[in-house]
């Protein structure tokens, strides 16, 4: 279909790939996204090592997933029109890669066509702490038009499950893709609570 939103999501070795498989069936929930995912080889240890699932049944979530090492797919070359990608979690050696010009993998290389065809990317960057070599790597991406979303949790929506603090942050990298969405409430502002009066006679 002519409307259809191709979303390229690209999920890395770091810890936290709990956000790339919801944001994969979040997704799902858009029937105008079409997904097209690329794990690295390190990704796939990763979501044996934190989840219960299989690396198979994560890739089952997208409509079409690559092979890391396959340089030659279609994600590789410009002419096939996404709009945009997300790395979700991505690693400082996937941000480096990508900081760089380092497209060796089909995961950088898509990456690396995204910014030059002047289209979203977003990286869920997830590391800590940051020493100077991670900030200069952060600070080139930025400069090249990279949105840094690292998953950092907020608590004035009251989260009480680890899902909620996952949520919100999605939530906001479907905000830069603009796609429409219900998983949080805009923000209205503070309500602070009235100042308490003494007791009569105290």
């Amino acid at each position: 279909m002519a409307d259809t939103k191709r979303i390229v999501v690209g999920i890395t070795g770091a810890s936290g790939v709990i956000y790339g498989i919801r944001f994969l069936e979040l997704l799902r929930g858009f029937p105008e996204v079409e997904t097209h995912l690329v794990i690295s080889g390190p990704g796939k240890r990763t979501i044996v090592e934190e989840t219960e699932c299989s690396v198979g049944e994560v890739e089952a979530l997208a409509h079409r997933h690559y092979d890391d090492r396959d340089i030659g797919a279609a994600l590789a070359s410009g002419s096939f029109r996404t709009d945009g990608m997300v790395i979700v979690p991505c690693s400082i050696k996937t941000a480096s890669a990508v900081a760089y010009c380092r497209s060796d993998t089909l995961l950088s290389r898509a990456a690396d066509v995204t910014l030059k065809e002047g289209r979203p990317l977003i990286l869920l960057v997830r590391e800590t702490p940051l020493h100077a070599g991670h900030l200069r790597c952060l600070l080139a991406l930025a400069e090249m038009g990279v949105v840094l979303l690292p998953p950092m949790p907020a608590f004035y929506h009251r989260p009480k499950q680890i899902d909620d603090l996952i949520i919100h942050t999605l939530a906001r990298v479907l905000d830069r893709l603009r796609l429409p969405h219900r998983l949080t409430e805009e923000w209205k502002g503070t309500h602070p609570r009235a100042p308490e009066l003494d007791p009569p006679g105290a």
